[in-house]
This record gives structure tokens, sequence and C-alpha cells, in this order.
């Protein structure tokens, strides 16, 4: 995917779309190889900020997550990764695997950079039926080569993702313009064939391609919808996705997401083997109304079951965050769920209940307009979540602090049903556009009362419904995390666990 420059607000800053002028065989004409201790960066993931339930690579960039594909009891997790900074550049798949989608062991590098240039986002399949000829279940991977043009191209693993042979036909859709890239690639089984989603860049919209042997494809169909307010803005990292009956297309759009830079949003509909149609709404309709969630797609390969993983990150200011040997973290893994809201289909997400495996036991919270120490002991916990019942009888206001009064707060809306987030001056280190007052999401509940799962780490707040309506996450960067809880307003019930850290 390409980062963008942004809206006029901040759209002298060119940095924030690095790869607008930067083409890979110009700037650096002999493809970079990591270096061998480069492969798998040692760390004791101990350092300020390091997320402690998020997976990170122990050094350099990451951005977007790539290839996810589960096969043999492994999940595999593939990333956009600078093997040689700790800035976005040398774009390589970076690769991780997991048996539970919590704990993460790094691997080796598993792609760099050849003479078609850069190495951007896509996606893995298992071709268990051998339909490409490179041998039944192999592992074969589709990603756009970006040298100014974005084209696709093919390699293959037939040892579990270990290493990849790259297709000699590559790449597999040419092309001649910078505004066609990350292929997510599935088997449509009622048409028979493979089907292709790439994204149309700053030209907006969606293309579908079709193959029956994931070599040579055929274009099938373009989407667009027009987005109220937004008429100008890049349309990345696609994913269409069969829930029962329905479609669900998400995709990624930068700058133009619910608040400011980077955001995801998802269309629901129909989809023929040919042709997605959408349901009528109002566009865009976020999946996460947060600041950093983004270029999420799911894990190909799981069934009936639909997991996504998101960058945990926003290009506004993705090249700031204050974060070193590494930069950028992914959110936790979350499952997706079609539910209807208000005669709409309503597409929700949760935290895998694999996260129980960290979990400590639920402690009752005396919820009071004074400062409660949460998991008091003789040190911080490494994160926690927080799982507040709260009556929609009045409004509340939840403050989450630390020893050094910093802290992240918001507020409920009884009348209204809606959660503001405050991610201000106070509530820890902020930079460049960091700093939001308001960040606003619908509730989408019924009822008298509202659950909410807060999941925090060491740098981040993530805020679901309980059913999964809404969800929001957002970076924030404390001294230490915060472990003391202010609730006002209405009744409350509130429980805290543990959540051990994911790196020992």
């Amino acid at each position: 995917m390409v980062a963008a420059v942004m809206a006029a607000a901040i759209a002298a800053c060119s940095s924030d779309d690095p790869k607008q002028d930067y083409n890979p065989l110009i700037d650096d004409p002999k493809p970079e190889q990591p270096k061998p201790e480069d492969e798998a960066g040692q760390s004791g993931y101990d350092e300020l900020y390091r997320p402690q339930i998020h997976f990170t690579p122990a050094k350099n960039w990451m951005n977007d997550p790539n290839g996810m594909v589960y096969v043999d009891g492994t999940y595999h997790l593939f990333y956009q990764y600078n093997p040689q900074g700790n800035q976005w550049g040398n774009m390589s798949w970076g690769h991780a695997t997991s048996a539970d989608l919590i704990h993460w062991k790094e691997q080796a590098v598993a792609l760099t950079r050849d003479e078609l240039g850069d190495i951007f986002s896509g996606s893995c399949v298992i071709d268990k039926d051998n339909t490409a000829g490179f041998g039944a279940n192999a592992m074969v991977a589709l990603y756009t080569s970006a040298s100014g043009a974005q084209q696709q191209s093919l390699a293959y693993s037939t040892d579990g993702g270990k290493n990849f042979t790259r297709y000699t036909g590559n790449p597999v859709i040419k092309n001649d313009d910078d505004n066609l890239r990350d292929p997510k690639v599935f088997w449509h089984e009622g048409s028979k064939k493979w089907v292709m989603a790439l994204a149309k860049g700053w030209k907006m919209g969606v293309e579908f391609y079709g193959s029956t042997d994931l070599k040579t494809w055929q274009h099938l169909s373009t989407f667009f919808v027009p987005l109220a307010g937004r008429p100008s803005l890049q349309w990345e990292c696609p994913d269409l996705i069969q829930m029962g009956d329905k479609w669900v297309l998400l995709v990624s759009v930068n700058p133009g997401g619910p608040i400011l830079g980077s955001g995801m949003m998802y269309f629901t509909g129909q989809f023929d083997g040919t042709t997605f149609t959408a349901d009528e709404h109002n566009y865009p309709v976020w999946l996460d109304y947060g600041m950093d969630n983004y270029a999420g797609v799911t894990w190909s390969n799981t069934g009936n079951r639909h997991i996504m993983i998101g960058w945990m990150n926003n290009w506004s200011y993705s090249g700031d965050v204050p974060c070193s040997p590494w930069r950028s973290a992914m959110t936790l893994p979350r499952e997706l769920t079609l539910n209807e809201y208000e005669d709409m289909p309503l597409l929700c997400s949760t935290v895998v209940k694999e996260i129980d495996k960290i979990a400590g036991q639920w402690q009752s919270v005396e919820s009071t307009s004074t400062a409660t120490t949460l998991l008091a002991g003789s040190k911080l916990p490494a994160a926690y979540q927080l799982r507040l019942t709260l009556n929609l009888d009045k409004n509340s206001s939840i403050a989450l602090m630390n020893a050094s009064d910093e802290r992240f707060s918001f507020d409920i809306n009884a009348q209204e049903r809606t959660l503001t987030a405050h991610r201000t001056g106070n509530t820890g280190k902020t930079f460049g556009t960091f700093s939001i007052p308001s960040i606003q999401a619908p509730l989408c509940v019924k009822g008298e009362t509202v659950t909410l799962d807060v999941f925090v780490d060491q740098s981040s707040i993530e805020i679901f419904t309980q059913e999964g309506t809404m969800s929001m996450t957002n970076l924030v960067f404390p001294q230490t995390i915060y472990n003391q809880l202010i609730i006002t307003g209405a009744d409350c019930k509130a429980q805290v666990r543990e959540l051990k850290r994911i790196w020992d």
C-alpha cells in the first residue's frame, strides 16, 4: 500500500507520503538484501512504549499486515517491513508465526525487493488442488511489485512459508501506473475460480480479476461507490468476505478516515463471481472509529471463522511515533461477525477468544469518583482488560490515569448512545497531529446498559462493546501504563483482569 499526502491541514508535510517520490530502481538500483543479523532481530521487548500483548517486530519499521494464512496449525502473519531501518523504505515482507494468534515468533524476512521493485501488500492462499502447478498445498503469495508502476506478482512456497520461489512469468498482471495494488485472493466456489480484489489507490474503487490457475488473470468488473464528504482519497487493502448470505468488502482509505488520516470502511452486498453490488447505504461506514486501525485484512484458510488484524498506526504521524528500535504494532486479532442494527447489516468485531490464554482471574473494581488502583501490587501490570457495564440512564465519564497524572478519558452520552474519547496533551507524549481532543463513535446498542471491553497496553487502548457493535483503537504514549480508574455519572459495574506479556 502507499502512504498518502495528507489533506489541506497537513498537506505541506510531504514526508507523510514516503512512497510519493521514491523509485527503488532509480534511487537504489541494486535490490537491497537484509543482513543476516537483521533477519530476526533481538530485543528484550521491554523498551519504553513497547507493546506487551501486541505483535511488534524486534526492530525496524512495519506497516500493513500481508499474506495472512492458516495452515497445519500455524497462523502466518506477513507484513510490510523495512529490514534496514526504522522508517518506511526497502519494502519487504516480514514474517511471524503463531499457534494461537497471541504468542508470536518472528521469522526470517520472506520476500525482498527485486528487479520489479519493492514488495508491497498482498495475500497468500493454500493451493490444495495444485491449480497453479507448484504442487498440492503450495502456499502461493500474490503481491504488488512497485517501481513507479504497480504490477501484480507471484511467489510460492512448498515448505510451509519458510522459503519462497518467485514465478518466472512475473508480473502476472501488468500495469503502467501507480494506482493498482494490494491483491487479496480467495477461491470462489460458485464459479470455480480464484478471485482477486485490487485497490485503485487515488483513482478510487476496486478492480476484480479471475483466474483458474493463479497465473493468468482476466478482468471481471470494477466497483466504486461515492463516499459522502470524501471526494478524493486513496482506496487500499481490499478484502472481500462471504458472511452467510451476504458479502462484505473491506477497504482502507487514506486520507479521509473517521477523524484524520487513515481509516477502515466496509460495504455490504452481493457478489456473483464477477460483480460486487453494494447495498444501498450512506457510505462510508466505519469498522473502527479510532485513529489507529488501518489496512486490516483477514486470514485465509480459516473456514467460516473470519479473523482480522490491522496495522495499529496512522499515516498522518506514523513516521513520528516515539518508538525505538521498532516502529509500529499490529492490533489485537479480531473476529468479525455480521449482525443487524436498525434494519441494516452491521459488521462487528471482538478480540479473539484466544486472549483468554494470557488472562488472569477477573477482579471486581470499586468504581468511584476518586482514583481506584487497578491490579494493585508491587509492580505495574504488563497489560490488562477492563470490563465496564454502565447504565444508560445518564451520561458517564471514565478516566484512566497513572502516577504522573497522564490520562486517557472517554465519555458516554446516554441519550445519543455515543462514546467520545479524548487524546490530548494530558494523555502522554504528543507530537505533530497526534493530539485529537474528540474521537466519537456510535455505540450501536439497544437496551438500558452497555458493556465495554477495554484492552490497555503500554502504548494503546482498544475499546469494544461486548458484542463488537463498536470498536475504537487509539495509540497513547504515557510514561507508564495507566493503572488508575475514575468513573463518574451512571452506575457502573467494573471488573479487571491482568493480561500476561506475550514475549516471555
